[in-house]
């Protein structure tokens, strides 16, 4: 099982995604795992039910993925790492292996600041300098989550293929 970690606007979905395609594996989001099962948006879970309740759901989810099928691919919400024992479900599992992929702040600033209205967490915000003030009070807060997966990939000017293609290397 390979599991994608990072910041909002990283890349796991698509990245994720790729990797999938690439070894024939199954793809799983789970921000869209959490969906179906809820039968609602991530934004209708967080208003409707709060936060709390999400990332309990969030932890039970990832739970379910992880005792299933091994041959899948895995994109875990920016938040998953921070909250319950996440992180340590992943790191004891000696079949997964976790990818942390990189951004900087001027990256993710780039990637987001044009679809910010479709990310709940940033949508307020009206001011590029208070976006990159966001990110690395954020950054700052997740990196050593993060820090915590099994490999590190930086993401910074690299396209999808790339990544994925880095990703598949640390395979073998």
């Amino acid at each position: 099982m390979l599991v994608f970690i990072g910041y909002m606007g990283s890349g796991k979905s698509v990245v994720g995604q790729r990797v999938s395609e690439l070894l024939g594996h199954r793809f799983i989001d789970l921000d869209h795992f959490i969906e179906q099962e809820e039968k609602m948006s991530i934004p209708e879970i967080f208003s409707k039910k709060g936060p709390i309740y999400f990332r309990k759901r969030e932890n039970e989810c990832l739970k379910s993925i992880i005792e299933g099928d091994q041959k899948v691919v895995l994109s875990l919400g920016g938040g998953t790492p921070c909250y319950y024992n996440n992180m340590e479900l992943l790191s004891t599992k000696s079949f997964i292996q976790s990818y942390y992929l990189e951004a900087s702040i001027d990256s993710l600033v780039e990637r987001l600041w044009d679809n910010r209205m479709n990310r709940p967490l940033i949508s307020g915000i009206k001011k590029r300098e208070d976006l990159e003030e966001f990110i690395a009070k954020h950054l700052f807060e997740r990196r050593p989550f993060y820090l915590s997966a099994t490999k590190k990939i930086n993401v910074n000017h690299k396209t999808v293929e790339q990544i994925a293609q880095n990703a598949i290397s640390g395979l073998f």
